[in-house]
């Protein structure tokens, strides 16, 4: 069942499933909360898990001018407040996990443990770290609804795509020219300054081995600013690994999230 709360000028669309530690889940550009439908299932007997839309995803209204990344920070820190929750886990999947970075910059007293999958740190565009990606990312995504499969093979590797076919169509609705997914991408280009000294919580980096979004080496090399980084690769994943490998993401958030302190 979806929830509705109204945050400053937004009216955020949520879910909370499941029961024990509270887990706030970020999604990506291009997705919504639905994304993490799959992991859901596999987390929820162990978190209260949160997922919400982002401004300008799903069923979440907001003002007509673009967000920036500070408050998309800010959104979240004031949703998991509105829920009673005083500290939660957070897991940012690809532009999630710059959201994640920022909130955790921003309000490090709010998050117990972080994951960050498949993302790139802040302040860098991704278009710095990975021009190439991006430039053929831009150019499918401008020739939408006809280059919906090809976009498709960008986020999913081939031999995954050829066991589930329907995925070569889930950009197929995309509107990027839309008011809406133009405020979109604005927030997506927007960026904010770190102090990556505040992140003294545990972190996990997750990246999928076939990423070419976001390259393993771009999200891995996160642990180079941090006090307390584990880093893991999916095998045989592409980018978009809360749809392709569910099961394997959620092991790995239990895993980490439960662990005892010292075996971190």
């Amino acid at each position: 069942m979806t929830d509705f709360l109204t945050i400053g000028v937004t009216r955020m669309a949520y879910q909370v499933r499941g029961r024990g530690p509270a887990l706030l889940l970020l999604h990506g550009a291009e997705a919504n909360r639905h994304s993490f439908d799959a992991l859901t299932r596999h987390l929820s007997d162990h978190f209260t898990v949160i997922a919400y839309d982002q401004r300008d995803c799903g069923e979440t209204q907001a003002p007509d001018e673009p967000a920036t990344l500070a408050d998309l920070a800010d959104d979240a820190h004031a949703l998991v407040c509105e829920l009673g929750f005083s500290q939660v886990h957070v897991f940012g999947s690809s532009f999630g996990g710059r959201v994640a970075q920022a909130l955790s910059a921003r309000y490090p007293e709010q998050v117990d443990r972080l994951v960050l999958g498949s993302t790139w740190p802040l302040p860098h565009a991704l278009k710095e770290l990975n021009p190439q990606g991006m430039a053929r990312l831009q150019a499918l995504r401008s020739g939408l609804p006809d280059t919906a499969q090809e976009l498709a093979g960008l986020f999913f590797p081939e031999h995954f795509l050829q066991e589930h076919p329907e995925l070569r169509r889930i950009f197929k609705d995309v509107q990027a020219g839309h008011a809406r997914s133009l405020r979109r991408q604005a927030a997506v280009d927007s960026s904010v300054s770190i102090d990556w000294s505040l992140l003294t919580m545990p972190v996990l980096l997750m990246a999928g081995e076939l990423d070419q979004i976001v390259p393993p080496p771009l999200t891995l090399g996160i642990a180079e600013q941090l006090l307390h980084a584990q880093k893991v690769v999916l095998p045989g994943v592409g980018h978009a690994t809360t749809l392709q490998a569910p099961d394997a993401v959620a092991a790995y958030l239990v895993r980490f999230l439960t662990a005892e302190q010292s075996s971190l």
